[in-house]
């Protein structure tokens, strides 16, 4: 068992737990999480409830460290996810939008990724937008 990062929930946890899996109402990912933190407070070791719950490891691990890092809605919850930041503001996508659904330049036919990016790069203070930021 990871002695490290030893769940022990309060009974008020637990019963939040077992409402929430009860409902079935939220996010599969949350629910996964609320059966690992059950079957840890449970005495479970880590293997035994990867292979019941069918998640990975380290996804029991990283369940474990946050909830006894931070909290219960901390272990729940979802971190925010690398990537870069993205391109388009709201108002940059509806503007995108709106000129797809508009009549394309003359002497084309319809509009394609490459003509909708360069014409974005026009409208906006963008230098430079590929055709994979406007798909």
């Amino acid at each position: 068992m990871n002695v490290r990062y030893r769940v022990e929930l309060s009974q008020a946890e637990r019963d939040e737990l077992t409402e929430m899996l009860g409902s079935g109402k939220n996010a599969a990912r949350k629910l996964k999480r609320a059966q690992i933190l059950l079957a840890a407070d449970g005495g479970c070791r880590d293997e035994e409830i990867a292979r019941t719950v069918s998640v990975s490891l380290s996804t029991v691990g990283r369940t474990r460290r946050r909830f006894v890092e931070g909290n219960l809605e901390r272990a729940l919850s979802e971190e925010p996810r690398p990537g870069a930041e993205r391109k388009l503001t709201g108002k940059e996508e509806a503007l995108l939008v709106a000129t797809a659904c508009a009549k394309p330049p003359a002497g084309c036919k319809r509009w394609t990724l490459t003509l909708l990016a360069d014409t974005m790069v026009k409208l906006t203070d963008h230098n430079s937008l590929s055709g994979e930021t406007v798909r």
